[in-house]
């Protein structure tokens, strides 16, 4: 033999034992007295017996591989692992808590026996007697056992039931079950089953009164199939307008994405009672319907696809029965859209077929788009880039809208193709000065037109632009700056002015000879002006125009992180040759955002014509967060009568939502809708929450004023069990129409 060889023989010969001795004492139950944690008046004892065997009184300790138990006294033996536990028994094993009075626990095989216990994983609780399982198989059994959300000794609220089976994190399943609630028998199941966690099944009930209702109960069941799907049933009854009822199904499906289908009729008995009797919405169905079909998936590397189909079976169901939905868009799109991109360069294809008729539309049949992202070419220093679309379109008006534009209320379609290149030279001088010129051309042509009312043949049209853009940033800093009003530590400020002068001469054709697709809509906030972020193909027109831009920030340090104490953001367009409808200078459009204090934040925009003299639009918002106890925010939001369109009413709100915790039990909100302009209380909502050990409930009541028909009153009682919430305390910031409609 070598002599290496034989040195490392004898070497794992004579280590050998050690590692053994190691592992086996790795693997070793601890067991201590429980006066070695506690100081008390009585000091726990340990008594060790021949064969392995401890005896602890007056309070245990015993632990092994992340599982540890607990007793007034037990006896444990360390060889086989088991011990038996009695008085104030409680073993933690995972995420698991059991306690009993009388246990047998066996650490190494995870087999326990007990006359009694408690156990539970917040928000499940249960409880019963002769529990025997196995933590291998995750399956312990019980007899005369209960399951609560309530986590007190008493609980109020339970399902009790002669036989459950408890399967860790996963599930309850119970036989001959009763709810009880304060003793009192309510319902009986046969058999039930709990999911432990958050993903149970569950009930949500919310009755209530409105005046375009009446009477309502609004009943939801939610269900939960692991973490592939989850959904909800809608069972409703309102007394002034009939039953509703639908489905709502979510899929979760890995890589394809998630599926959202949902569903949703009513037999109106009143269809007609929130129109006013106005023409352009007569005979709104009785069968009233809403369809909602969505999917998002990434199926393939830099691909994305997106699906949506919206149906409603009139213009005003989302406004009668989902005024979430409604406010948040009221005239919702059906589209398909796919997107492939590379580091460059993006392939999008977009279809959007008309689905509800009673809204103006452009169908795309389809849209498919290049984009180019700007890029160096080769080793030059000049970059491109580009936009090319191509399509056929299909102009929907809706049959309630009056005409006036040049072809009609006639729907027209045609076909397009669009390109748009550009190269900028961008450039920097005496290392802080930006200077980009920049050359592009757009080429468009259109298939003939198909519109009975006036009918175009094919035709093409070019555009020219060209500009410069400037931009700098400097900075100063003042690290010594403390200021203990605006809890400031240290100051910088950051101002950034920039120029963006934009040339474009008149298009070879005039935009009355095309037909408009993607044409420009009135916006409250500043349009683009360079290319290709002006994306109304249709609706380009000769510019002659500086976008001047400063924008001034103060940053300070706050606990450690830096933050920004001020954002200001200003624009102004100056137009040196405007044309017949354009003044000299665009508004002056301003955006700010103050926090003097980390609980305190300001916000405002605002845009102002300095050649009239008008303020089109003013948003303020104040925001006060001192505490969790309470919050108060209060808004006022201004638009110029006409600024979006001749007949387009102005606004004039007022908005305040105060919040007010009381105890860990109750709490309290108030919003106020204040029209400034006609003097009017528009909206006003109140709700009382309540935390009931295993329940919440929230009480609202609201009044409408919409000046046009009659004044709407709401109250509405949210109940739900508390380990599954339908109102959490704040959940109604944003949507406060939940509580009172689907």
């Amino acid at each position: 033999m070598k002599p290496f060889a034989a040195i490392a023989l004898l070497l794992t010969v004579a280590l050998f034992p050690l590692a053994v001795a190691a592992q086996d004492a790795a693997e070793k139950i601890e067991v201590m007295a429980l006066s070695h944690f506690i100081q008390g008046s009585v000091e726990g004892s340990l008594e060790f017996e021949p064969g392995g065997t401890i005896v602890g009184t007056n309070g245990i300790i015993a632990k092994y591989k992340g599982a540890s138990l607990s007793a007034d006294n037990a006896t444990v033996d360390t060889k086989t692992g088991e011990v038996l536990a009695d008085g104030h028994v409680r073993i933690e094993s995972g995420d698991m808590l059991w306690v009993g009075d009388h246990v047998r626990y066996n650490f190494k095989t995870h087999q326990m026996e007990s006359e009694q216990f408690r156990t539970g994983k917040a928000p499940v609780f249960a409880g019963g007697s002769q529990l025997t399982g196995d933590r291998d198989a995750n399956i312990y059994t019980a007899t005369n056992a209960f399951v609560t959300t309530d986590d007190i000794s008493d609980p109020a609220v339970r399902v009790r039931a002669s036989r459950m089976k408890v399967m860790p994190g996963d599930s309850i399943e119970m036989w001959n079950a009763v709810v009880l609630v304060h003793g009192v028998p309510m319902f009986y199941f046969p058999y039930y089953h709990r999911t432990l966690g958050p993903h149970a099944n569950h009930f949500t009930f919310k009755p209530g009164f409105r005046s375009a209702y009446g009477a309502y109960m609004l009943n939801t069941y939610e269900w939960f199939v692991g973490d592939v799907a989850d959904g909800k049933i809608h069972g409703d009854y309102r007394t002034k307008r009939g039953v509703g009822a639908g489905p709502d199904v979510n899929l979760h499906l890995g890589q394809w994405g998630d599926f959202k289908f949902r569903y949703y009729y009513l037999s109106d008995n009143r269809p007609n009672s929130s129109t006013n009797n106005l023409p352009i919405y007569r005979n709104i169905p009785d069968n009233r319907q809403r369809f909602l079909m969505e999917w998002q998936a990434s199926p393939a590397t830099n691909f994305n696809v997106k699906a949506q189909v919206n149906y409603e079976s009139d213009p005003l169901v989302l406004h009668d029965f989902f005024e979430g939905d409604y406010a948040a868009d009221p005239q919702p799109e059906t589209f398909v859209e796919a997107n492939k991109y590379w580091d460059n360069w993006s392939l999008d294809a977009l279809t959007t077929p008309e689905v509800n008729n009673f809204f103006d539309q452009v169908e795309r049949l389809p849209d498919v788009r290049l984009t180019g992202f700007r890029q160096q070419v080769l080793e030059t220093p000049f970059y491109y880039d580009s936009q090319s679309s191509v399509g056929f379109y299909r102009k929907f008006f809706a049959d309630t809208n009056a005409p006036g534009s040049i072809y009609g209320n006639t729907n027209y379609s045609a076909s397009r193709f669009d390109t748009y290149n550009q190269i900028t030279l961008p450039w920097t001088f005496f290392d802080w000065l930006n200077v980009a010129p920049r050359v592009g051309g757009r080429w468009t042509y259109y298939g003939v037109t198909d519109n009975p009312n006036r009918l175009y043949s094919d035709t093409h049209r070019t555009v020219f632009n060209t500009g410069i853009g400037t931009s700098f940033k400097i900075s100063r800093l003042w690290p010594e700056a403390t200021n203990s009003l605006l809890q400031m530590d240290g100051l910088r400020h950051i101002m950034e002015p920039s120029a963006n002068y934009v040339y474009v001469p008149n298009p070879s054709t005039p935009l009355a000879q095309i037909p408009q697709f993607d044409s420009e809509q009135p916006s409250l906030m500043l349009s683009p002006v360079d290319f290709p972020d002006y994306s109304s193909i249709d609706s380009v027109d000769s510019q002659n125009v500086i976008r001047f831009g400063l924008r001034n920030t103060l940053q300070t340090k706050r606990d450690g992180q830096i933050e920004n104490l001020l954002d200001w953001n200003l624009l102004l367009d100056w137009r040196l040759a405007p044309n017949s409808t354009q003044s000299t200078f665009n508004d002056l459009y301003s955006s700010l955002s103050f926090r003097p204090r980390t609980w305190l934040a300001l916000q405002s925009q605002v845009r102002y014509a300095p050649n009239s003299g008008q303020l089109n639009m003013a948003f303020h918002q104040i925001q006060f967060i001192p505490n969790e106890r309470w919050s108060w925010g209060l808004g006022h939001w201004y638009l110029r009568s006409g600024f979006l369109g001749v007949d387009e009413p102005g606004n004039n709100y007022i908005t305040s939502t105060l919040f007010y915790r009381v105890n860990d039990n109750w709490g309290l909100r108030a919003t106020h809708d204040f029209n400034a302009q006609e003097g009017r209380l528009q909206e006003q909502a109140y709700t009382i929450y309540r935390d009931m050990r295993s329940w919440t409930a929230a009480l609202s009541f609201r009044v409408t004023d919409n000046s046009v028909g009659q004044t709407d009153y709401g109250v509405s009682f949210s109940f739900s069990v508390k380990a599954q919430p339908s109102t959490h305390v704040g959940d109604d910031t944003v949507r406060p129409d939940h509580l009172l409609s689907e």
